[in-house]
C-alpha cells in the first residue's frame, strides 16, 4: 500500500510537505503541490481516512439532512439537491443522505461524525434538528425554507413570489376561474405557494372559492385525485395552479382520463420545473424553483464556514423563474 513516505522519497520533500499539499495547504506553492498531486497520481495513492480523522480531528463527512425521504420529497427534488452540492464538494468529503424524520435519537448528531450539515428544510418541525446541530457547534447551512433567525446562515428561493407571478401571467390570458392543488400539509413550501396563489387573486380582485382548494400531498397521485375532483364541480376552473410539478404531471393524466383537453378546456401551472416538465405532452408551464443552484450555494457557504468558521451567517436568496410553455391557454377575456 503506498503511503505519503513513498510519495516524498520519489517526490524529494519531506512527508509533512506531501501531507501538506495533498490536503490543499496554502503554505505549499502550487507547483510543489501540481508535482506532488502528479506523483500521487501516478503511483495510485489512496488516502487512508480513517488515519487522517485521527491526526486532524476530523471526519470528512458532510450530512445532508431533508424533513423526510420517504414523504414529500421526489426524485427530481433529491437529484437537484445532490447534483448542486457534489459541483462544490470535491472527493476528500464524503456526502450521507437521511430524512429528519429518521434521526431518533439527536445525540448521534455529533462533531465527531459530520464536519458540517446541510439542511433541505420543508418543515417548520425542523427546528428541533436545527437547533440541536447548531448547540453542538457544527458548521450548519439551513436551504429552502426561510428561517427568521439571524445566526443561522440560510439560503431560500421566493416560492410565493414566483407562484404570485405564474397566477399574474394566467390572469393576464383571459382566466378568472382558479383552482390550487396544495402541497403536502405543514410543510413551508405548502403554505408559501398558497399564500402566492391567493395573493394574486386578492391583487386581481377575482373570487377565493373554497371549492378550488383542493387538497394534495405532492404526490403524482395526489394530484390525479385532485384534478379529478375539479372536474366534477358542477362549475369547474378554467386554471388550476398544482403546487409542484409531479402533482401538475398527474393532474393532466386526470385531464386526459376524463377527456378534459389541456390547455383548451383547463389551463394547468406547476411549480419546480423538473426535467420532465418540458416534455409533458402538452409541455408544462410551471416556476422554475433552482434547487440546484440553492445547494450549490449553500454548500459554497458551508464550505466557507469551514475554513473561515468566523464567517458572519446571512440569509441569501436564489430567484424563481416563470418558465411559460404549452399549458395556459388565452381566453376570449384576455385583454379586457
Amino acid at each position: 500500500m503506498i503511503t505519503i513516505k513513498d510519495i516524498a522519497r520519489v517526490a524529494g520533500v519531506s512527508h509533512t510537505t506531501v501531507s501538506r499539499a495533498l490536503n490543499g495547504s496554502p503554505l505549499i506553492k502550487k507547483v510543489t503541490r501540481d508535482k506532488i498531486e502528479k506523483i500521487a497520481a501516478e503511483m495510485n495513492y489512496v488516502p487512508n481516512y480513517s488515519a487522517k480523522s485521527l491526526v486532524t480531528k476530523r471526519s470528512f463527512t458532510i450530512g445532508l439532512f431533508f424533513s423526510s425521504i420517504e414523504q414529500g420529497t421526489s426524485a427530481s427534488f433529491l437529484v437537484d439537491a445532490i447534483k448542486g452540492i457534489s459541483h462544490i464538494l470535491d472527493e476528500n468529503f464524503n456526502l450521507t443522505v437521511n430524512g429528519i424524520d429518521g434521526v431518533h435519537n439527536f445525540g448521534n448528531i455529533q462533531p465527531q461524525r459530520f464536519d458540517g450539515i446541510l439542511v433541505m428544510s420543508q418543515s417548520d418541525e425542523d427546528n428541533a434538528f436545527i437547533y440541536h446541530v447548531k448547540k453542538m457547534g457544527i458548521p450548519l447551512v439551513v436551504l429552502n425554507r426561510q428561517l427568521e433567525d439571524p445566526g443561522i446562515m440560510n439560503v431560500v428561493a421566493n416560492d410565493r413570489e414566483g407562484v404570485k407571478e405564474a397566477v399574474d401571467y394566467a390572469v393576464l390570458k383571459g382566466h378568472r376561474k382558479f383552482a390550487i392543488i396544495e402541497g403536502k400539509p405543514g410543510f413551508k413550501s405548502s403554505s408559501e405557494r398558497k399564500q402566492g396563489f391567493m395573493d394574486s387573486l386578492i391583487a386581481h380582485r377575482l373570487p377565493l372559492n373554497s371549492d378550488y382548494f383542493a387538497a394534495g400531498d405532492y404526490s403524482i397521485e395526489s394530484g390525479y385525485a385532485a384534478m379529478a375532483a375539479l372536474l366534477l364541480l358542477e362549475d369547474p376552473p378554467t386554471a388550476v395552479f398544482c403546487s409542484n410539478d409531479d402533482m401538475a404531471i398527474g393532474a393532466m393524466n386526470a385531464c386526459y382520463a376524463h377527456k378534459a383537453d389541456v390547455p383548451g378546456r383547463i389551463s394547468l401551472i406547476g411549480f419546480d420545473d423538473i426535467m420532465f416538465a418540458r416534455y409533458t405532452n402538452p409541455a408544462l408551464t410551471t416556476v422554475r424553483k433552482p434547487i440546484t443552484e440553492i445547494s450549490e450555494l449553500g454548500t459554497k457557504m458551508l464550505v466557507q464556514l469551514l475554513q473561515q468558521p468566523e464567517t458572519k451567517p446571512q440569509q441569501l436568496f436564489v430567484k424563481t423563474a416563470l418558465v411559460a410553455r404549452q399549458t395556459v391557454a388565452e381566453t376570449q377575456q384576455a385583454g379586457s
